[in-house]
């Protein structure tokens, strides 16, 4: 039953709706339509918060994101922690973070899977965020003498690639594997010993 037509219309109250019809009938089925409907409202009505399906797609995507990277931000931003063990609980929330969403909701993670290849610009900017967290984690390393890194950015970058597999939805079917989180954890283990050489 759709909500109460009273109920105002906001670009947040939009997005989880999405979500929801994503979750029912997938990225390749899903419309504005669909979505007015689940609310209640006119298509039109959608069109003047998202002036496209497109920009829609793209708003749900980012917004799915942003998620994981404020809890990230959390752990970079914790002034009293070291930065090595910073960085494997940064690396850590990561793999959580991917494992939870493609564990708890396997239908709208797929869905987000194909959202993510239509939208490299959300998703580049998204890279470019967890990259400069790592940076600037790796960086506070350097500066108390708990880390080495002569080139900050590329180690950053270094350590995104390496646990790619931790994190890239690609490798999602890998993540229900009995051996992930030791695999995980001697990675993880293998790049700060690397950092603190």
């Amino acid at each position: 039953m759709p909500p109460a037509a009273a109920e105002p219309l906001t670009p947040e109250r939009i997005l989880e709706t999405t979500e929801e019809v994503l979750r029912r009938f997938g990225p390749g089925k899903a419309t504005v339509v669909d979505v007015a409907r689940a609310l209640g409202v006119s298509h039109g009505s959608v069109y003047r918060h998202f002036p496209s399906k497109a920009a829609l797609r793209e708003a749900v995507t980012d917004r799915w994101l942003a998620k994981s990277v404020v809890v990230l931000e959390r752990i970079a931003s914790a002034p009293a922690e070291a930065a090595p063990s910073k960085l494997e609980a940064w690396l850590g929330a990561l793999f959580e973070a991917k494992r939870q969403k493609a564990g708890a909701d396997p239908e709208l993670f797929a869905t987000y899977t194909v959202l993510l290849a239509e939208n490299s610009g959300v998703v580049d900017a998204h890279l470019t965020q967890l990259i400069d967290q790592l940076a600037r984690i790796i960086a506070e390393g350097v500066a108390a003498g708990t880390l080495a890194a002569p080139d900050v950015p590329a180690a950053a970058r270094a350590v995104f690639d390496a646990t790619g597999r931790f994190h890239d939805p690609q490798y999602a079917a890998d993540w229900i594997s009995p051996t992930i989180v030791p695999e995980f954890e001697a990675v993880t283990s293998l790049i700060i010993r690397g950092l603190r050489a």
